[in-house]
């Protein structure tokens, strides 16, 4: 058994949205669950589109609204390096897996890699992508972060399995 504690990362296109908003609702049941010493979350971009650039402020009123503390955080890009420092890699979208494949330096760091989806209890075939919110309304956001919600309670009731402890 390691010391070292079991990683996340939640991946999307910019890392402002869906992926930051993953990893507030994430981190909050890790913490709720008590697992929070052995478990951390992280999360990046595909794309370097938005390095630097703070949550999107739709993104962070819905968390508000809905109770979270929302960090002082600016978006990282997910390279292949980061896939060292990580456990499991949790894609959004479809667009974004296939790029976290095609960065992967080896099979092992592809193996690290899943739709966030995947373990969402209402998630039918075909239907495993959260969808991006950008341009749409603040209605969107509100159903993101329902799915992430939802998603996360599973990630969180799976993960005795996941961290073998």
């Amino acid at each position: 058994m390691s010391d070292s504690p079991y990683r996340i990362a939640v991946v999307c296109l910019g890392n402002i949205c869906r992926s930051p908003t993953a990893e507030v609702v994430l981190r909050d049941r890790v913490e709720g669950a008590g697992l929070d010493d052995r478990v951390e979350v992280v999360s990046a971009g595909t794309s370097r589109y938005e390095i630097g650039n703070p949550m999107d402020s739709r993104a962070a009123r819905e968390l508000r609204g809905r109770g979270y503390d929302v960090p002082d955080r600016t978006a990282q890009q997910f390279g292949a390096d980061a896939f060292a420092d990580v456990d499991l890699v949790l894609a959004m979208d479809a667009s974004n897996h296939d790029d976290l494949l095609a960065v992967a330096p080896d099979g092992a760091a592809r193996g690290k890699v899943r739709m966030f989806r995947d373990f969402d209890p209402e998630a039918a075939d075909g239907d495993r992508e959260v969808p991006d919110p950008w341009y749409g309304g603040q209605a969107g956001f509100a159903d993101v972060l329902s799915t992430v919600e939802r998603t996360s309670d599973a990630i969180v009731a799976q993960l005795p399995d996941l961290i073998g402890r």
